[in-house]
This record gives structure tokens, C-alpha cells and sequence, in this order.
């Protein structure tokens, strides 16, 4: 990717902090529109974020390609109906450089501390050792942008290679190597059967089995892919089917029993066609109520514990030691590799202790028993800040950048608001923001989520609050957040959330 500078302009309209999804779409609807000044501030030295950095062996995307793709920028050149990580990560760099957005980027920009100077009504960014200043400030580093290492007795101990699968070690060659897995989620299931093929013996080292249905992968032929070029309408078709589609799956996440029921079946099927051997089968069998965490995608997740060099191991980790992991039973397992597939910091996120509001109040003081937002986006008492992929955005069962495309909508609005109006601050009101957080516990309530008997990421377990999805079925969140209204911000009393109608994807 090509490289820039740090000596151009630093006071711009908007900055915004990711050139992930979120960034790169917020940054081509402010240059498709041509009305605002702006930069985006990234960390690394390309775009894509976690599309940039999870590139362990088998990444790939578990929602459908035409789905997982800005609606502004169809691509018919997909290969597969789900995508590998490097065709995502190339799709990411086209719309960075096919917007004109590489001249806006500053990378190797890492914000360390970004203040409202109430004075100036402006927003102070300091960013690589440098200054910068905007007006509105807009994040959209996401819930997978920070590596979460398991907290494990003597894990600084282990003498052979350790790493975290997002943080991936190019230079360890895993031929011949005896490995060891942390983790069952979905990045261990893509990473398991890919090291299998090359290291001598692999552990994987689960603490909960995951509910996994098949994955109905295959290539596009190129009849196909001839025929999205010269008919742009047959992807935008695709892609509404796809979406409903992935929509009938929300109604699982409801609790009803006979669709968790029949759900759960379809991943109970897959188990026992695949795994003959009882004792494996048991062990590979979920305890807990299907959706209440996230359900996976594979074909050949567990056909590679059918390998004699793969082990499945379920007694607990009970510390690692300098030459590998001893369990809670007492056995030893010898590894020359440790890899952690153990998610993210997704309900406590690093760039909330950055992010400082009136008075010099850090985000994440305001977030310490768990993180809010109105309409997703805005928080009370941080004026002309915009979060993207942030509170109750994510989802279980659809698209998260279907999800992103709706907040930018809400953001572009508010900018355009803000400036008509000639206001020098757009902020939203305490009784506004927990108005709506009060709808969204409502909405969450029943939902298999909270009444699932699982542990998840996906509730934080400082207020038992559903903080990191949206309870909903996604075309709710477009109708809900993704039309702003300024009353919230003028303090007015009316704030209950719009009833959701039925309306077309796109």
C-alpha cells in the first residue's frame, strides 16, 4: 500500500480514527459528497484492519461475499461465496485507492490520546508524534481490533514460540511442529484444520464446544462472474437474498423453543455425521442453549479431529509451563508452538481510555460498568464525537458492514446538520442516550443472549447487559439508526425509538 506523509494539513472537518471497513466507508461517502474536509488515521502501515492483521492460515469471512461488501461498491470478481482474508483484504485497498482515499490516510498514525478543547469547539488528536485537530471526530476501530491474550498461570514461562492468531508469526514455520491451540471460536476453527496439514502433532484446547453447522462454500464460475459485470442488478439481487435469508436465522435468537430447537438440530446433524466415536462426539457437544454465542461455520473442522495426530483436549488449562501446557488433570503436553485463538477486547474497548470528553472525562470512566451510545453513536457528554462499530452494533446472524453503511448514513446527517445549522457542537442528551439504552434492554429481554445460560462476549459481565449486539433483526438497526433526527440533541423529552416497518435491504 502506498505510503504519505505526516506534513499535510492537520485542522480538517472530520477525522476519522480506522481505515478498517467502518473508516473506509465513512471516508468514501465524505469524499463522494465533497462537502467536508477530512483525514483518516491509521495505525498501520495499510488499510483493511482486522481484515489486515488476521491473516493466520484458513482466514476467511463466514457471511456470504456479496453481502460482506460495501452496498455503494458491488464486486463481481468475488472467487467464492465466502471469501478468503487476502481477497477482502485486495477489495479493501481497491476502494482505498478506486476513492481517492490513500492522499487522506496517515499511516503509521496510532492515536494515543485524542481531548474536546471546549474553548476551541474543536477536537485535539495526537496521533504518531503528531498534532492534529477536527472538528468532529469519528471512530471506527471496531470490537476486533485488540487482541485478547488468556490469562493463564505461567504463560510468560513457555520457551518455544507464543502468539496470538491476530497477531500472526509469518517467520514460525509450523512443518514437522507440535502445536497447541487455546481457544474453540471461530478463528480456532479455520486455523485447526490448515495447521493440521503441516505440524506433527496438534492440541486443541477447548473449554467449550461450539454449536458448528456446515459451511456451503464454492467458486464462482465465470459464467457467473460474466454475468454480475454486464448486470450489476443480478449482485444487488443476490445480495437481498442473501440478507433475508441471513434474517430468518434472527427469529433462533428470539428463544423460541422450537426454532432453537430445530436450529440446534441442523448443528447436532452436522456433529454426528461427522464424529462416530461417542466419547469424541460428547466432547465436541455444546452445553448450552444454540445462538446465545456465536454459532459457526466449517466442513472440515471435524473431520481433522478424526486425524491420529490431532487431540482434542477438554480437562482444562491449568497452567503453562516452560515446555508446554499441563492440564487440570495433570497431563503434560509437549509443544513447540502455543497459539491463542481467544478473542478480542469487544465489551471494554482500548480506544474508550483515549477518547476524552467535557471536562477532560476519558470514555472509558464513562463506560466503566459498560459501554453505551445513542442511536449507537453518539454518547452524552462527548460533543461532535461518532462511533462506528461500537455499542450494540454487532450481530449474530447478518452482515456487520450492512450495519456500518446504516451508522455512516446517521453520521453524514449529523455532520450536515451541525453545519447547516451553524452549530459549533452536536451532543446528545443524558435522558436521550438512556432513553434508548433503556429500549434496547427491553428489546434484549427473552433473547437467547441473556436467557441462554452461557457466557459470551457478546454480554458484558460488569452490568449483564447485552452491550455488544443489537437485539434486533438487522433491518431494524438501518430504520432505527440510521436516519438522525436532532430533538435528542436539543434535549427534548419525546425519545422513544421509531416503530421498525418492513423495508428492502441494500
Amino acid at each position: 500500500m502506498e505510503t504519505n506523509t505526516k506534513s499535510r494539513v492537520s485542522s480538517v472537518d472530520v477525522i476519522i480514527i480506522g481505515a478498517g471497513f467502518g473508516g473506509l466507508g465513512m471516508g468514501t461517502k465524505l469524499a463522494r459528497e465533497a462537502k467536508h474536509s477530512f483525514l483518516i488515521l491509521e495505525r498501520g502501515k495499510d488499510v483493511g484492519g482486522t481484515w489486515r492483521d488476521n491473516h493466520y492460515p484458513g482466514a476467511a469471512c463466514d457471511v456470504p461475499s456479496h453481502l460482506y461488501s460495501f452496498s455503494f461498491r458491488p464486486n463481481p470478481e468475488w472467487s467464492h461465496t465466502f471469501a478468503p482474508q487476502r481477497e477482502i483484504l485486495d477489495y479493501m485497498r481497491g476502494v482505498a485507492k478506486e476513492e481517492g482515499l490513500l492522499e487522506r490516510i496517515v499511516f503509521d498514525a496510532e492515536v494515543t490520546d485524542a481531548r474536546w478543547d471546549e474553548m476551541a469547539g474543536r477536537w485535539r488528536v495526537s496521533a504518531g508524534g503528531v498534532e492534529y485537530f477536527a472538528k468532529n471526530l469519528v471512530t471506527a476501530v471496531g470490537h476486533l481490533s485488540e487482541p485478547k491474550f488468556p490469562n493463564i498461570a505461567g504463560i510468560g514461562d513457555f520457551t518455544g514460540e507464543l502468539f496470538h492468531s491476530a497477531q500472526w508469526n509469518d517467520e514460525v514455520d509450523l512443518t514437522g511442529k507440535r502445536v497447541g491451540i487455546i481457544g474453540s471460536g471461530a478463528t480456532a476453527i479455520q486455523v485447526l484444520p490448515e495447521i493440521a496439514k503441516v505440524a506433527s502433532a496438534v492440541v486443541s484446547f477447548q473449554r467449550s464446544a461450539p454449536y458448528v453447522t456446515p459451511r456451503p462454500d464454492r467458486a464462482y464460475t465465470d459464467a457467473e462472474k460474466g454475468l454480475f459485470r454486464k448486470r450489476p442488478e443480478a449482485m444487488q439481487e443476490l445480495r437481498e437474498e442473501m440478507f433475508w435469508a441471513n434474517e430468518e436465522r434472527y427469529a433462533q435468537r428470539r428463544n423460541t423453543p422450537s426454532l432453537v430447537s430445530a436450529a440446534a438440530q441442523v448443528a447436532l446433524d452436522h456433529l454426528h455425521r461427522e464424529i462416530q466415536d461417542p466419547v469424541l462426539r460428547e466432547k465436541l457437544t455444546p452445553d448450552y442453549t444454540f445462538g446465545c454465542k456465536r454459532v459457526l461455520k466449517s466442513s472440515d473442522y471435524y473431520p481433522t479431529f478424526l486425524l491420529g495426530h490431532v487431540e482434542l483436549e477438554t480437562d482444562g488449562i491449568a497452567e503453562v509451563t516452560a515446555t508446554g501446557i499441563r492440564t487440570a488433570s495433570g497431563q503434560e503436553h509437549e509443544l513447540d508452538v502455543i497459539i491463542a485463538c481467544t478473542g478480542f477486547e469487544a465489551t471494554d474497548l482500548p480506544i474508550a481510555y483515549l477518547l476524552h470528553g467535557r471536562e477532560g472525562k476519558p470514555l472509558s470512566e464513562q463506560w466503566a460498568t459498560g459501554m453505551q451510545a445513542y442511536a449507537t453513536s453518539a454518547v452524552h457528554g462527548f460533543p461532535n464525537l461518532w462511533i462506528i462499530n461500537g455499542p450494540n452494533t454487532g450481530l449474530g446472524h447478518n452482515s456487520a458492514v450492512y450495519i456500518a453503511e446504516s451508522q455512516i448514513d446517521y453520521i453524514m446527517q449529523a455532520l450536515n446538520y451541525r453545519e447547516g445549522q451553524g452549530l459549533v457542537a452536536l451532543e446528545v442528551s443524558e435522558e436521550a442516550e438512556e432513553a434508548f439504552m433503556d429500549e434496547v434492554d427491553r428489546l434484549a429481554e427473552g433473547t437467547v443472549w441473556l436467557e441462554g445460560g452461557c457466557k459470551s462476549w457478546y454480554v458484558d459481565s460488569r452490568n449483564g447487559r447485552l452491550t455488544t449486539l443489537w437485539p434486533e433483526p438487522a433491518y431494524t438497526f438501518r430504520q432505527v439508526n440510521s436516519v438522525f433526527t436532532p430533538e435528542p440533541y436539543l434535549e427534548q423529552t419525546n425519545l422513544s425509538l421509531p416503530e421498525p416497518v418492513l423495508a428492502e435491504a441494500h
